[in-house]
């Protein structure tokens, strides 16, 4: 059974860090582009952030660049989000993401569908 777990979410600071953590199994997980995506109360979900299956290109929503920093171990099957300076705009529900991908050098396609879902892990920043 296909099973994507986020965890480390929680309540921090503004200005603080959090690291999110995505373990996969029942897949083949180097052949998925991973990506995490976000949603907050009466908004739509959008990506912030992908990495290809070889873990070597990335991209970042304009809103987290230079913040968050998404990596992969494909020898552990996870996937990490390290999420600083954190402001109380990136409070929402974050989850991630898997999509087959052709090519090792391919990130999320974001207008396409995902393979897979996490049921996602809630980030609450406070001011």
């Amino acid at each position: 059974q296909e099973l994507l777990v986020e965890s480390g979410g929680g309540l921090v600071q503004a200005g603080g860090s959090l690291r999110l953590s995505c373990a996969v199994s029942g897949i083949t997980f180097s052949n998925y582009a991973m990506g995490w995506s976000r949603q907050a109360p009466g908004k739509e979900r959008e990506f912030v952030a992908s990495i290809s299956r070889s873990g070597t290109n990335t991209d970042y929503a304009d809103s987290v660049k230079g913040r968050f920093t998404i990596s992969r171990d494909n020898a552990k099957n996870t996937v990490h989000l390290q999420m600083n300076n954190l402001p109380p705009e990136d409070t929402a529900n974050y989850f991630c993401a898997a999509q087959r991908r052709t090519y090792d050098r391919d990130t999320i396609r974001t207008r396409g569908e995902m393979d897979y879902w996490g049921q996602g892990t809630q980030v609450t920043v406070s001011s």
